[in-house]
């Protein structure tokens, strides 16, 4: 399979995960939404199938790993060949960008019904609950760690054309981000994804949004160097352990 179809799927992938999983947090946050107030769990269940759904479209073509720090984790561990790490992590930030786009189109109404600028920030990007960027860091380096690491520690050839999330297979891999959420998401709102944080957080500083604050770029690197370092420290200790 060529590198273009991988990479198209993985954006579609990729644009679907957003779709659902920041329109989750669109649904339960947004003034006159019928979800709004319905929690952390809806929340986390709600970013969990968002996940599966990207899964089950990519896994068979690219792999489904949906997440630029996945891609380069399973690169250093050698599981995925260097010269693909591109073009997956462009098709994986464009996918995340339309993905936020969409979510905005759909929810207008709603965002124009909603008069606090975080509030609408929080649909398309995380925010630490309590700021403290090594604590923020640490915790989104912690996250994406261990489901990079779960990742190539049950992943086995011969379950997908690709070693990704697909390779987990899509319930699992589900309640592996249910649990994450669910467990660690508290503190940053674990975005453990550059193409789920950085891309949407690029929508929401370019569309037009009635009443939107800033995009919050002075946190903006935590989402994206806290887990591209986890994917790499997992794929580190990984190698370290299948050559002990």
């Amino acid at each position: 399979m060529t590198i273009l179809v991988k990479s198209i799927f993985e954006f579609i992938g990729t644009l679907v995960l957003v779709l659902l999983g920041d329109g989750v947090c669109a649904a339960t946050s947004l003034n006159k939404s019928k979800a709004q107030g319905a929690g952390w769990t809806v929340v986390t269940l709600g970013w969990g199938f968002a996940v599966m759904c990207g899964v089950f479209i990519a896994g068979p073509y690219s792999g489904a790993h949906l997440n630029p720090a996945v891609t380069v984790g399973l690169a250093f561990a050698g599981s995925f060949p260097w010269c693909d790490v591109l073009p997956y992590c462009v098709a994986q930030m464009a996918g995340g960008f339309l993905g936020a786009v969409l979510v905005y189109l759909f929810y207008k109404d709603h965002y124009d019904a909603t008069p606090d600028g975080s509030t609408k920030l929080g649909t398309f990007c995380t925010a630490p609950a309590i700021r403290n960027r090594w604590r923020n860091f640490f915790c989104e380096f912690v996250g994406t760690a261990l489901l990079v690491f779960v990742i190539l520690l049950f992943a086995t050839e011969g379950n997908t054309p690709a070693v990704g999330m697909g390779a987990l297979g899509a319930f699992p891999v589900t309640c592996l981000i249910m649990s994450i959420g669910m467990s660690l998401g508290g503190a940053t709102g674990y975005a453990i994804n550059p193409a789920r944080d950085l891309a949407p957080r690029l929508a929401h500083a370019v569309l037009p949004i009635k009443d939107k604050r800033d995009s919050d770029w002075g946190y903006s690197w935590i989402p994206v160097a806290g887990p591209m370092a986890g994917g790499v420290f997992a794929a580190l200790v990984y190698l370290l352990l299948i050559n002990f």
